[in-house]
């Protein structure tokens, strides 16, 4: 199996798809070769890597893009990002748009919200509703992953460079718009799944897309759950989506959690009626999970 371009010297590239015991590296002369690694080496798609014979050195991540299973288990899933899209539908679940926003944002990575299965009446709905307390604050896309419909706008986002992934509740249609955006995506994989010595148990992670446009997309199967992972109180309190007037006039304490602390910008904000009373109330919720979950973190620890 090849090691890189050369096994006599070092060569820098940037891992495209991860399987079990290896990993697939697109190096900067455009050569593509799979590489050994150990089954939980720790890297992931989007890591920036230098190969000198059978050695793999991970280069700094910029970004890591993290989420928890079934089982309460964190896992890394890519790395290097710097936008994650937030897919929305009918059904997506309430309060999951504000956790992607906070998770993202606390990870580094610029969110953006994707509106989909805008030929629905109830999408459009919701992208109204959505839209009135978000499009100030983030770039949001309506579209229709199926009829093609907005999604020249999305590729034009793209188009700048940036390297990110979709996250959304099951259903909203995260592989539709994928597939959309990059028609050979199945293709590709099929293409990697068919290397023999990996063994048929071997499945992929995540793949990184080049899009035909402009930009990448990392593929990340069986995400579907994202949100608050290893977020603190005071990150809740720096990323709630609204508090974005924060930047220029902040509050008299670095650490203000936002309640009843005395020169509190959010709280002069709220009764100026610059935040609502109801976004107010969705961040003080979010904020009480979060410390609650501190605090049980905090009792385990003294137990051990």
């Amino acid at each position: 199996m090849a090691n890189g371009p050369a096994s006599s010297h070092a060569s820098d590239g940037l891992i495209l798809s991860h399987f079990g015991v290896a990993v697939e590296v697109l190096f900067g002369s455009g050569q593509r070769s799979m590489v050994r690694v150990k089954r939980n080496s720790g890297h992931v798609v989007g890591d920036r890597v230098r190969v000198a014979g059978e050695v793999l050195e991970r280069l700094p991540r910029t970004t890591e893009l993290r989420r928890r299973d079934a089982r309460g288990a964190i896992h890394l899933v890519a790395a290097n990002l710097d936008v994650l899209g937030i897919v929305v539908a009918p059904m997506s679940p309430a309060g999951f748009v504000d956790r992607a926003i906070v998770a993202a944002r606390a990870a580094g990575l610029r969110p953006f919200l994707v509106f989909n299965k805008c030929d629905l009446v109830q999408a459009m709905s919701l992208a109204e509703a959505l839209g009135g307390v978000y499009a100030e604050v983030l770039p949001c896309f309506v579209l229709s992953a199926v009829s093609g419909a907005g999604l020249e706008a999305l590729r034009e986002f793209f188009h700048d460079g940036h390297r990110g992934a979709f996250v959304g509740s099951t259903g909203v249609g995260k592989s539709s718009l994928l597939n959309a955006l990059c028609p050979d995506i199945d293709l590709k994989v099929a293409e990697v799944s068919d290397h023999k010595w990996l063994g048929k148990h071997t499945t992929t992670v995540s793949t990184l897309h080049a899009l035909p446009s402009g930009g990448e997309l990392v593929d990340t199967p069986g995400f579907r759950d994202f949100g608050l992972v290893d977020i603190s109180s005071q990150q809740v309190a720096a990323f709630f989506p609204g508090f974005e007037p924060l930047q220029e006039h902040g509050c008299r304490f670095s650490n203000c959690r936002h309640r009843q602390e005395p020169g509190c910008a959010v709280g002069e904000l709220v009764a100026a009626g610059e935040i609502s009373a109801e976004r107010y109330e969705t961040y003080l919720g979010m904020l009480t999970e979060v410390e609650v979950a501190e605090e049980a973190a905090l009792r385990r620890s003294w137990k051990k």
